[in-house]
């Protein structure tokens, strides 16, 4: 079966992880990924090249046409291969610099998490990184997600009463330091944003 995957006008990381969906289906042995920019292009290859997948590109009018035979492709993981992975967010921004810009790439980083919840353990929400666990987030939805797919989700009750959000939290449980130092040396990677 022949699955198009039309990802033409769609930002990053949503061509990539439409790809990656319809390679997750058992029954497709062919995906067509439409893109309308170089980026998104670039994306989705080193997305195909990453798992070994043969492709081929034809343009046409713009728009780029990227026939991926799923071959041997295996999206399935085992419990036992699941990562032990810890993300530690210290700020409502991703990055350094421009706030505006940090707001749009946070979005962005937190969409693409709830795509690939199953490789993560916790997430945990410091300073104003726990700005994003509370009332007024337009985050939440995705982190809700990723609670639902069994990440722990811990927001620093120290951070919470600093920022006066103690009665704020929409999604996860409040921790403290000795949790959250717990969670942060018993796991295998540790990742700071």
């Amino acid at each position: 079966m022949k699955i198009t995957v039309d990802a033409r006008g769609l930002s990053c990381p949503q061509p990539v992880v439409l790809t990656k969906k319809a390679l997750e289906d058992s029954g497709t042995e062919e995906i067509i990924t439409i893109v309308d920019n170089k980026i998104a292009l670039e994306n989705v290859t080193k997305y195909i090249n990453s798992l070994n997948l043969t492709s081929e590109i034809n343009e046409k009018s713009g728009e780029y046409y990227i026939n991926i035979l799923k071959e041997e492709f295996s999206a399935t993981t085992d419990m036992d291969e699941i990562s032990n992975t810890v993300i530690l967010i210290t700020s409502n921004v991703f990055g350094k610099g421009d706030d505006e810009l940090g707001n749009i790439l946070m979005k962005s980083y937190m969409y693409s998490l709830s795509q690939i919840a199953n490789e993560i353990k916790c997430i945990i929400f410091m300073n104003s990184g726990v700005l994003l666990t509370t009332e007024g987030s337009d985050l939440i939805k995705n982190i809700e997600i990723m609670e639902d797919q069994g990440v722990e989700i811990i927001s620093c009750g120290t951070c919470l009463d600093f920022y006066k959000l103690q009665d704020k939290l929409m999604v996860g449980n409040i921790g403290n330091m000795y949790t959250i130092s717990e969670k942060m040396i018993t796991a295998g990677k540790v990742i700071t944003i």
